[in-house]
């Protein structure tokens, strides 16, 4: 009954105002970036340091692999693996941010690299941005992902039962999104070349990633100034079409259902709005979840050291917790 009122929601959602597609540009938006952010950090955390790619001699890597193609665009996806692993591998798919309209998969290199030595599976996948395509593209373009992942889990050792989806920022909306919705038909997807394969995952873990876009506690949607990522990545704005900006949130669909997950948040508030609220979902079921907050952080935490390797400590951690594991196969 719930999936069918909100696919009732959706319907109606699509009548009344017409979509701004202003933010279409067809021009990458490289306004966000890693060195973009760590030289806005630094001028109030001088001793900070940006990580940067660099493919340990354990791990192997392939890079640039086309998983999709939409709208005449290729989209790639990058693999990270121990080289040495024997058997199935826990998977972990990571999301970047960017506001929904920049940056890019090559800036959680590093994190894959980092998680990959500890022996998980990672992927790094592009997804088609608002300078783009609108929502639930991206939505669209990141179930495909999880699809991918399975159609190929032979081949790159994955372990079906254990993927989890990771994201930082906008990343972790659309992660949690991601896990919360699994095979939910409100997001089917008529282009998907593998349908055979299901979207759920078994665990989450966001990183700074809002839960709800309307709620007290989010910034999201506030166009006083300018437009604001969301409205571009929506196309409308929170007055407008709230249905739809309820229909993007995690909390709107967390419960006993969902999988286990985990919080990594900076100091800022506003980017993990309705955390208390998803967490209180999810007790009701006893699912498990964990928080993690770095005080006096920027936003962009995770991307720079002292915070880098506690930030990968804490995933390997939690990943050992909700995945059972052979003493001999947990993480390190």
């Amino acid at each position: 009954m719930k999936h069918l009122l909100l696919l009732i929601a959706f319907l109606w959602m699509n009548v009344g105002y017409a979509q701004n597609k202003a933010g279409l540009t067809h021009q990458p938006d490289t306004s966000f970036s890693n060195y973009s952010a760590y030289l806005n950090a630094k001028k109030k955390y001088p001793d900070i340091r940006l990580v940067k790619d660099s493919v340990p001699p354990s791990i192997q890597d392939e890079r640039n692999i086309t998983y999709r193609t939409v709208d005449n665009t290729s989209l790639l996806i990058d693999v990270f693996r121990p080289k040495k692993a024997k058997g199935k591998r826990s998977a972990v798919i990571i999301v970047h941010g960017g506001g929904w309209r920049s940056g890019n998969r090559t800036q959680h290199y590093a994190l894959a690299e980092r998680l990959a030595e500890k022996g998980l599976v990672c992927f790094t996948p592009a997804y088609r941005l608002s300078t783009e395509a609108l929502y639930p593209a991206a939505v669209l373009d990141l179930k495909e992902v999880i699809r991918w992942v399975r159609a190929n889990a032979g081949k790159y050792h994955v372990d079906t039962n254990q993927i989890a989806i990771l994201g930082f920022s906008a990343g972790g909306q659309l992660a949690t999104l991601l896990g919360t919705t699994g095979n939910n038909p409100i997001f089917a997807d008529a282009q998907s070349k593998l349908q055979k394969y299901g979207t759920q995952v078994q665990a989450i873990v966001d990183i700074d990633g809002t839960l709800a876009f309307i709620h007290p506690e989010s910034g999201e949607g506030d166009d006083s100034k300018s437009t604001s990522a969301a409205t571009y990545w929506f196309g409308y704005n929170k007055t407008e079409k709230p249905e739809l900006w309820r229909q993007a949130a995690a909390l709107t669909y967390a419960g006993p259902q969902t999988p286990p997950t985990l919080f990594i948040n900076s100091a800022v508030d506003r980017m993990h709005a309705g955390r208390t609220d998803y967490i209180n979902a999810l007790n009701q079921g006893n699912v498990y979840t964990e928080v993690h907050t770095f005080p006096d952080t920027p936003h962009t935490f995770c991307l720079f050291e002292p915070w880098f390797t506690p930030t990968v400590n804490y995933i390997t951690g939690f990943l050992n917790k909700v995945f059972p594991k052979n003493k001999s196969d947990r993480l390190e």
